[in-house]
């Protein structure tokens, strides 16, 4: 099943076409802005973009717009770089995303195995259902994950002119363990990329990563979209079509599509959990213990992982709002560590006392 159309972004759009006929467009670029927005979506048309054969013949697009009012350059969506591309079939798109592995590898070539086997599944899943939910509070870019980029960018290109990296969410590069060396060996891409190679990086929390990648990359801020751009995709691809539930859904998405995925029910209760957690932390020992007491001792996989994703989130959010960087990415790879436990055997209330502490020393 081919990937649903982008929809909106047509200021971006014309100015991404107008970079690649003049041959201006940079070779490392950073997609930023709140989560939802579609800056993955965006950053894989910019990928078909570049390997189109007629680019500036598209078919009808979803914004209402017809041929004749679209810029020249953009992908004509028949072609069968276009059509491999839309499967996620494209041999020289590379779109890397979080991965959360089910088994640990153990020298460093079967690591990069392990993330090319579970990648390779990923593809495989959003090829059956391209509507994706936004990845778990575990899954990372990994050192392996990052040697397997280098790998396949050595590589002479098998049918475009040049290769193409869509690394999303790319804070997801750091806090976490050998983050530094993952976002290192990037770096080292960044800093002299083959001529053929192309690189995408989308983020929500640009402040996470490293200074020296920000240093690299053409920073590209993706707003928001308007309400009516929302409306037509839940209507076309999501065939909601009852009035109120469409207005309630469009009004809770805020202009971002990604909302409209999400399982709604389950980040509402994440957050909400996530908010006493962080109160019982402010609220000194006593509090931090009766809340850890008071969870289930059993099945982390459940809400207690909810919880920590909810915990994720509002502290992304708070490093996104500029607060004290350095202590919060601290946190954040706290709870991460927390999060990987909570995929074993243990117990949540013994995790949770170690993190609430952990979390009171550093506020």
């Amino acid at each position: 099943m081919p990937i649903p159309p982008l929809y909106g972004h047509e200021g971006i759009r014309h100015r991404l076409v107008g970079a690649i006929a003049s041959g201006r467009l940079p070779q490392a670029l950073l997609f930023e802005g709140p989560p939802g927005v579609g800056k993955q979506r965006l950053a894989l048309w910019l990928a078909q973009a570049l390997v189109c054969e007629k680019p500036g013949n598209p078919k009808g697009l979803p914004d209402g717009r017809g041929e004749g009012e679209t810029g020249k350059g953009e992908p004509c969506g028949e072609c069968q770089p276009c059509r491999l591309l839309l499967n996620l079939s494209h041999p020289d798109v590379h779109w890397f995303v979080p991965l959360e592995l089910s088994k640990k590898g153990g020298d460093a070539d079967k690591q990069v195995e392990l993330v090319e086997e579970a990648l390779g599944e990923e593809m495989a899943a959003r090829r059956q259902q391209p509507l994706y939910e936004p990845a778990s509070g575990l899954a990372s870019h990994g050192i392996a994950a990052v040697r397997l980029l280098l790998r396949r960018l050595a590589l002479t290109p098998a049918l475009a002119r040049r290769k193409v990296f869509v690394i999303g969410d790319a804070d997801r590069l750091v806090p976490q363990t050998g983050a530094e060396a993952a976002a290192n060996a990037l770096l080292k891409a960044l800093e002299e990329p083959p001529a053929d190679a192309t690189f995408i990086l989308t983020t929500a929390a640009p402040e996470s990563l490293l200074p020296t990648i920000l240093s690299r990359v053409v920073r590209v801020r993706v707003a928001r979209l308007a309400d009516s751009v929302v409306t037509a995709f839940a209507q076309h691809e999501l065939g909601v079509t009852g009035q109120r539930e469409l207005a309630q859904r469009v009004a809770v998405a805020d202009g971002r599509i990604g909302r409209l995925l999400a399982d709604g029910n389950g980040r509402a209760r994440g957050v909400e959990a996530g908010e006493r957690f962080r109160r019982a932390v402010e609220g000194g020992p006593a509090r931090r213990y009766e809340f850890a007491l008071g969870l289930q001792p059993f099945q982390a996989r459940g809400g207690f992982t909810e919880m920590l994703d909810g915990l994720l989130e509002q502290l992304r959010e708070q490093a996104r709002s500029g607060g004290e960087t350095e202590k919060v990415v601290a946190a954040i790879s706290q709870v991460l560590a927390a999060r990987s436990l909570a995929q074993g055997n243990v117990n949540p209330q013994l995790v949770a006392a170690v993190l609430a502490d952990d979390l009171a020393e550093r506020a």
